[in-house]
């Protein structure tokens, strides 16, 4: 579970740092990285 929140995290950040070129797109990048964590977080339940 820690190495699949992990790749997301890092996955997110490759992202981040290759799709945003404003603070605006950087908070939608980085929204959309969490809400990709909690998905998974509640299908591992």
């Amino acid at each position: 579970m820690t190495r699949l929140i992990a790749l997301l995290l890092l996955a997110g950040s490759a992202i981040l740092a290759a799709g945003c070129n404003t603070v605006e797109g950087a908070g939608q990048d980085i929204s959309k990285g969490g809400n990709a964590i909690s998905n998974s977080a509640e299908k591992a339940k």
